[in-house]
């Protein structure tokens, strides 16, 4: 039977899932939108469609996220200040119109609560911290850097001779795909974070064995809230990512998006719970860098990479202060 404290787990992190969707709309659809392959209304519902699928497919990273962080068994209210720690930064993130990543303001955020819960920092699985979440936060925005880069020189060499108005034609069609393979693979990294909290709380309450995987009502209410989320839009950061980084033609919109998925499901197939904001930014830089170096905004692309570094100390604090709160009123 659920406690109350383990309702409000729940609830906090549908709500996070929620956030999230209207947060990382942008990473699927904003390049899509710029170029005008598709109408704002359509691109969304196209993502929201995509990202429910996605969230259905696997759990490697729900369960590095359950299994994979924290060695100690924690309380309830120790995951609900995590989650209320993501869920500010999140918050406060998508107001400044920042694409941080959601991933790591949770992953940073259950670390902060089980410090502040432990009175110290053994219970944090570190090794596993540094392959699943520092290595991959690392490394995946730079092969998506390259991955952008190296395809769009590959469209100009293939489709040199062709005018710009036959490209565009073909490139705005093939970008419906591409902006629907991020949404898929949004949806089967991203959700699956917010599936591993559930289950981890599931687990600490006595109601879920380590070994059973994600019940399949986890995944379904977390696809549900991720599409629910994504259906609502973040126009904030879709100017940011669809326009401020670099201007974006439907070819290296296509470039982008195709080179961003094949890195995001690499990960996901890894079980390593990446940013997609982090892997589409960079694949966008990449992408918009091909032509010439200077086309890129290079000034914007710093302040989002300010934003990436910071994330995970911030919400680290933001998730011990939280837990700390919650002790002094329970």
């Amino acid at each position: 039977m659920l406690s109350g404290i383990l309702g409000c787990v729940i609830v906090f992190a549908l709500i996070f899932e929620f956030i999230n969707g209207f947060h990382d709309t942008a990473n699927a659809i904003a390049t899509t939108v710029y170029t005008r392959a598709l109408t704002p209304k359509k691109a969304i519902a196209l993502a929201a469609c995509m990202n429910l699928v996605g969230a259905m497919v696997s759990e490697k990273v729900a369960m590095t996220i359950s299994t994979g962080l924290v060695n100690v068994e924690l309380e309830q209210y120790v995951i609900l200040g995590a989650l209320i720690g993501a869920i500010i930064w999140n918050l406060f993130t998508w107001w400044k119109g920042i694409p941080s990543s959601s991933s790591h303001a949770l992953i940073g955020s259950l670390i902060g609560a089980t410090i502040v819960f432990t009175m110290g920092v053994e219970h944090v699985m570190w090794a596993g911290v540094l392959k699943k979440v520092i290595i991959p936060l690392v490394t995946s925005p730079f092969i998506g850097l390259f991955i952008g880069f190296g395809f769009m020189k590959l469209i100009f060499m293939l489709f040199a001779g062709w005018s710009q108005n036959k490209a565009n034609k073909v490139f705005r069609k093939l970008q419906v795909f591409s902006a629907a393979l991020v949404a898929y693979s949004h949806g089967n990294n991203d959700a699956q974070k917010t599936m591993g909290i559930i289950t981890l709380a599931l687990i600490t309450g006595g109601l879920l064995d380590a070994a059973s995987g994600v019940p399949l009502w986890v995944k379904v209410a977390c696809a549900l809230m991720m599409a629910l989320g994504t259906s609502l839009g973040g126009w904030k950061i879709m100017k940011t990512m669809g326009g401020g980084v670099t201007k974006l033609q439907p070819a290296s919109g296509f470039a982008a998006q195709t080179a961003s998925a094949l890195v995001i499901e690499a990960m996901s197939f890894l079980g390593a719970p990446i940013s997609t904001t982090q892997v589409i930014t960079t694949s966008v830089m990449g992408a918009g860098s091909a032509k010439r170096i200077s086309a890129v905004k290079w000034g914007i692309a710093q302040n989002i990479i300010v934003a990436w570094v910071v994330t995970l100390p911030v919400t680290m604090v933001l998730g011990g202060l939280s837990v700390w709160v919650i002790q002094l009123v329970i």
